[in-house]
């Protein structure tokens, strides 16, 4: 099991910032020429790609590769781009990565496969946060409340906001089947 104590930052919540989704464009584009052609497509997901809302201002972006041994192959090219490999770190059939620039997390990075289903629910919860923003001022609270749980411990943050996301992504899910 990997050493999670090394995400335990602070659980800082900043306003939404729309220059996020231009950064995301841009990051996806250098992580576009590193992965090469098994990628499929990447997704600007997470908190900062929900307008309107508050978000740690850590950008989360999914690529979805054909193949994750060829990505596997691609982990040199991942890395010169400032990128720490974490391998599945803790949920199988993941590739994560992470970028910090003078001890701020930048990126998070959550590669799958095509097919596996945390793309499917990760893209449903933010399309009906997007489409539903009642919902999204929700998550906000939750975060806040979760953020002034454990302000120092963003391990602990995420565990706390965990009850309401469950209920959520049940929710989303049943909203994109019915679309």
């Amino acid at each position: 099991m990997p050493d999670f104590s090394a995400d335990r930052r602070k659980a800082e919540l900043v306003p939404h910032d729309p220059a996020w989704a231009s950064q995301a464009s841009i990051e996806s584009a250098r992580l576009a020429a590193a992965i090469g052609d098994t990628l499929i497509g990447i997704e600007h997901v997470g908190s900062t790609s929900i307008p309107g809302i508050v978000a740690k201002p850590t950008i989360d972006l999914m690529p979805v590769v054909r193949d994750l041994a060829t990505l596997d192959t691609r982990q040199p090219q991942v890395e010169a781009l400032g990128y720490l490999w974490r391998g599945e770190w803790g949920f199988a059939g993941r590739r994560y990565c992470v970028r910090d620039k003078n001890g701020k997390r930048l990126f998070h990075v959550h590669c799958y496969e095509t097919g596996h289903p945390e793309i499917a629910r990760t893209l449903a919860f933010r399309d009906y946060l997007r489409s539903h923003p009642e919902e999204a001022r929700a998550y906000e609270a939750a975060k806040r409340t979760a953020a002034a749980a454990h302000p120092d411990d963003m391990l602990a943050y995420n565990a706390h906001k965990g009850t309401w996301m469950k209920g959520a992504i049940e929710r989303a899910l049943a909203w994109a089947a019915a679309r």
